[in-house]
């Protein structure tokens, strides 16, 4: 062989090569990224359990002085939020949503680790509290945050499907529910879902699962219930927990997307007064807490899986009471998530729905008002429920639970046409393009 036609060869070998480093590359930074994120929800879950701990202790000998010490801490969360990091405020899902439009966004504060950190920091300062709030919303943000650390320091080039995968691995690791990771990446974070992105969004649910697993064991997060429907119930149970839940759950919607995005003059007023604001939102989960015993403070995870196992909770006013205390919190602008809350309120639904439907199984009834509420909340019929499916390692519920979720979805877009996330995620858009537009 002629030394031309050898260094013609040798040309082309590091041409093909090339693209095999980039791979390696790409896929060693998303491995190391689904662990990152895996060890940090690990993480994250223990700091928010020990602050609802805390603050269950503090307010069972001095549940009179959260009526001042919850609406100060969330002034004081909303006010430093503002000014420290504005892109750490809310839920975090609709940050990732604008940073996948958006690529530029995900090397700025949006989706930056110092951001994250602030985050899941402050998530917790509002569990402390006893804010109604979940880590599920901020555990995606911080888990994007992650992946976009980890291309940045390999200088492997940022795409969406990378964020998707890193927001699909956070819902996961914060559940323990690899398929609604999945499920959510399809349904809310991907416009266009395709197969480099699947197997993308695989790739990093299964290592942060394994992760997860590993530390934390094979948990059921709800705890495994295995009561039934039989069909005439299915028939005349669903389509009541479909149509009132997702009219709840809109209505909820229709009042955080008015909050934020509302020209009416009264929400103007009220978010040229972010810090007051908070504190009247504060002032009012404090309120319902010491009315309602301590029941409506933090996630309510515990009263969740206390009537998925059967228990009522005194007179059914459980539901309203947490609607009250959630919708406070959320649209205070203090950051944190709405997930494990809405899936609280939904229970709380469900368990109201049990009285109308004595003959037939409560926590079944539960399951279903869940669904409903939950659905009518975020529009991701698919992903509520594998949620629920997962956590309650329930299979049997898996049709009246899909009934249900149609339904809803349709009955809250009759009362919010503009799914909640979504919605939000253009606040954070139109945020990033009006410096530009000033420059211009």
């Amino acid at each position: 062989m002629t030394l031309p036609a050898r260094m013609r060869r040798i040309v082309e070998a590091s041409h093909n090569f090339e693209p095999s480093f980039d791979l390696a590359r790409r896929r060693t930074a998303s491995a190391i990224g689904a662990v990152l994120l895996g060890l940090t929800a690990i993480g994250f879950a223990w700091m928010g359990d020990k602050a609802q701990e805390l603050f269950t202790r503090f307010q069972s000998h001095n549940i009179y002085l959260t009526l001042a010490a919850t609406p100060f801490v969330f002034a004081g969360v909303v006010w430093l939020t503002n000014r420290v990091s504005p892109a750490a405020r809310g839920s975090g899902i609709p940050q990732v949503m604008a940073a996948t439009k958006n690529l530029d966004l995900a090397y700025t504060k949006l989706l930056s680790l110092p951001t994250a950190l602030f985050k899941l920091l402050m998530t917790v300062a509002i569990l402390l509290v006893g804010g109604s709030v979940g880590r599920e919303g901020p555990t995606v943000q911080i888990a994007a945050a992650i992946m976009v650390a980890c291309h940045k320091v390999l200088r492997v080039p940022m795409t969406a499907g990378v964020l998707i995968a890193g927001g699909a691995a956070g819902v996961a690791a914060a559940f323990n529910t690899p398929l609604a990771g999945v499920a959510f990446a399809i349904e809310e974070l991907a416009s266009a879902f395709e197969q480099r992105v699947a197997v993308l969004v695989m790739g990093a649910v299964v290592i942060s699962g394994m992760v997860s697993l590993g530390i934390a064991g094979d948990y059921v997060y709800f705890g495994v219930m295995h009561d039934r429907l039989v069909l005439r119930s299915v028939l005349i149970v669903t389509p009541v927990a479909g149509i009132l839940g997702g009219i709840a759950g809109g209505l909820f919607s229709k009042i955080m997307l008015s909050f934020a995005l509302s020209h009416h003059p009264w929400f103007l007023a009220i978010r040229k007064r972010p810090v007051l604001a908070a504190f009247g939102c504060g002032l009012v989960v404090a309120i319902v807490g010491v009315a309602t015993g301590g029941l409506t403070w933090g996630t309510g995870y515990e009263t969740t899986k206390q009537m998925i196992e059967g228990q009522s909770m005194p007179a059914g006013w459980f539901g309203p009471a947490k609607f009250l205390a959630t919708a406070a919190t959320a649209v205070s602008g203090a950051p944190g998530g709405i997930f494990a809350p809405s899936l609280s309120v939904g229970a709380g639904f469900g368990e109201l729905l049990s009285f109308a439907f004595p003959d037939d199984p409560m926590p079944a009834v539960v399951l279903l008002g869940m669904t409903g509420y939950f659905v009518g909340v975020v529009r991701a019929p698919l992903t509520a429920v594998i949620i629920l499916m997962e956590t309650t390692a329930n299979r049997g519920m898996i049709l009246p639970l899909f009934l249900t979720a149609i339904i809803a979805d349709a009955a809250s877009k009759l009362v919010c046409n503009t799914k909640l996330y979504h919605g939000l995620s253009h606040g954070f858009l139109r945020q990033a393009e009006e410096p530009r537009e000033q420059q211009a």
